[in-house]
């Protein structure tokens, strides 16, 4: 009878680590994803302020679908400004989420965190014609900076001691640009290619190349760990495949190649 007990007892115990270490999720399940007009990482048709599901386009988009799809969790995508309201919603909100979102020190213990999906540099920009060359962020304090408002450009400026202009959206910094309003427009490469682009722009000069960072799905903080598990794994998966994210925009791939998979993960 004692083998017997144990024997009962041994089996429950490794049912019980099993469960433990692959946690059923609630059958309703859903975690609910926003973005922002952030090309090539997500993109509106016709450049709208808002979008859902497949009308979202863009390399992040992608590999965010991509993820949940080999996590088996499900998702609801939206696609809407301002930044600063999806940034809120992702941290009051449980079960919410929000892709492409850079990880700096102080947004780091705001949010649980999935990736790297890709990558950006971060540029200073000049009218055409201008022929301006920097060597420094340095030599850039002597110049009048423009930049997006809600972006991490803005704060990472601020943390070099620059002061810019901001502006609410990029399409105002290009206007201002070009009208002698800025002499510097600090952005996102090639993000910015987008804008001017859509306001029928030509000829602006690269004067420095500044920073580089990673972008990342940002998760409410009380997400269960099973979800940032399996996310991360599939991640994991993706990057060591190489390219799946960017096989619809093959020109773009450049912006995962150097993605690494997280020690500790």
């Amino acid at each position: 009878m004692e083998k017997l007990y144990r024997a009962i007892l041994l089996v429950g115990l490794a049912l019980g680590l099993a469960a433990t270490a692959h946690a059923e999720l609630p059958a309703d399940y859903r975690v609910i994803l926003q973005t922002e007009n952030f090309p090539p990482f997500s993109i509106a048709p016709q450049n709208k302020r808002f979008a859902r599901g497949d009308d979202i386009q863009g390399i992040g988009a992608d590999t965010v679908r991509e993820l949940f799809k080999r996590a088996g969790i499900d998702y609801r995508m939206t696609l809407r400004s301002p930044w600063s309201r999806i940034y809120g919603d992702t941290l009051s909100s449980p079960n919410h989420g929000l892709f492409s979102v850079v990880r700096t020190a102080e947004n780091r213990a705001l949010f649980k965190w999935v990736g790297p999906l890709a990558h950006y540099d971060g540029v200073l920009l000049s009218a055409p014609d201008k022929g301006l060359r920097l060597a420094s962020l340095e030599q850039a304090k002597a110049y009048r900076i423009g930049v997006y408002r809600n972006g991490a450009l803005n704060a990472y400026l601020e943390s070099q001691g620059l002061e810019a202009d901001s502006a609410l959206n990029e399409q105002e910094n290009v206007r201002k640009l070009l009208q002698g309003g800025i002499d510097l427009w600090a952005t996102a490469e090639p993000a910015w290619r987008y804008y001017a682009k859509q306001l029928g722009v030509a000829g602006l000069e690269t004067a420095l190349t500044f920073h580089t960072a990673e972008l990342f799905l940002a998760l409410h903080k009380d997400t269960p760990d099973e979800v940032v598990g399996r996310l991360q794994t599939a991640m994991n998966e993706i990057i060591a495949e190489g390219y799946a994210g960017c096989s619809k925009t093959p020109e773009f791939c450049y912006l995962i190649r150097n993605r690494a998979i997280p020690s500790g993960s």
